[in-house]
């Protein structure tokens, strides 16, 4: 999930894996008989525009509701994707499952592959993707893997917007780009077909993803490797306010214009409003209005926008993240924003 604005600068081709010819020098035992659906296509054959994230590897509500309770959930919602995190292979066991009762109900799930930067060196940044993202597509083939979560935050020199290359350290951006490589060619060493998402950014931080679109660093040099990738991610939140017009301390940006230069199809894998923004009905309200889901309906063709996935079905418990949940924490009694989503998805349909 995405850091909150700052109040100052920040607010906080199909692919064939990375140009990297690198290999990882060990990687963990994967699964050898991985879950391959019999029909891949069958969950992706409907519209897909419409989207919520999940935490089956978190605990929480999640842990006391079955799938099958999630998946009719999702469908009354009419939300078709289902972004969940995997860190370990335990993880990606458990999601594998899950994808597969998904599947059968016309809901696909897809992974965000989720690593740190806390490596000594690129090297071993690498490794340590290509480790999780083989065993990813061991446990399950996915239509679609998402690849490292808000890295270029990570990255930062420090409060800036991250829109400039200057803006983030050239020793953390290559232990980012080293992760993420890694996890582009550990999945491609197992599946070629499913399609890879650049991990979701945050703000104003495209500069990220151009850099590692370039071959280029933030110390000024290029050369570098080239990553590619099917469709770019990024995340949005209510105190970011227009992501069509975000100011911050380099002036005000079109974040998906930023994006839409990059070439690809573009999906909000997380979006969603603040529990300190208002009560239950005043959320519900900004999460389907002019700076939220109906602005993204509004402009998904000018900007190529494909898919948007709202955070998150249900709410975490007390020390976790929040209430950002369309359901509460017991799994099952619906908020005020379950409803707006519900009616907004079936009055605009994709």
């Amino acid at each position: 999930m995405t850091s909150a604005v700052s109040t100052s600068a920040t607010a906080s081709a199909d692919i064939a894996g990375s140009t990297s010819s690198n290999t990882p020098s060990n990687t963990a035992a994967a699964t050898s008989n991985p879950v391959t659906p019999s029909t891949p296509a069958a969950s992706t054959a409907k519209p897909i525009f419409y989207g919520v994230n999940g935490h089956n590897n978190e605990g929480g509500a999640y842990d006391i509701s079955s799938p099958a309770l999630q998946l009719s959930q999702l469908q009354s919602l009419g939300a078709r994707l289902y972004r969940n995190e995997v860190y370990n292979q335990a993880s990606a066991n458990k999601l594998a499952g899950i994808a597969k009762t998904m599947a059968a109900g016309g809901v696909t799930v897809f992974p965000i592959l989720l690593s740190g930067i806390d490596y000594n060196s690129e090297s071993d940044a690498y490794n340590a993707g290509y480790t999780l993202g083989k065993l990813t597509a061991s446990a399950y083939r996915y239509a679609y893997y998402e690849v490292g979560n808000e890295l270029g935050a990570d990255a930062l020199t420090g409060n800036v917007d991250g829109v400039y290359p200057q803006h983030f350290d050239n020793t953390k951006f290559q232990k980012a780009r080293g992760v993420i490589r890694g996890m582009i060619d550990g999945i491609r060493s197992v599946d070629s077909s499913g399609k890879i998402v650049m991990g979701g950014g945050a703000w104003m931080h495209y500069g990220f993803d151009q850099m590692l679109a370039s071959g280029t660093q933030p110390d000024g040099s290029g050369g570098h490797p080239v990553l590619s990738w099917d469709i770019t991610a990024w995340h949005w939140y209510s105190d970011q306010g227009d992501i069509t017009h975000a100011c911050g301390g380099t002036g005000c940006h079109d974040v998906l214009a930023a994006l839409q230069q990059l070439g690809k199809p573009i999906w909000l894998t997380e979006f969603g409003v603040r529990p300190e923004y208002g009560n239950d009905d005043q959320i519900a309200a900004y999460l389907v209005g002019g700076t939220m889901m109906a602005q993204f309906a509004a402009v998904a063709s000018k900007y190529n926008l494909q898919a948007i996935q709202a955070y998150q079905l249900y709410d975490d418990p007390d020390g976790g993240e929040g209430a950002y949940g369309l359901l509460k924490n017991d799994g099952k009694t619906q908020k005020a924003s379950y409803s707006a989503y519900q009616r907004f998805v079936a009055n605009n349909p994709r």
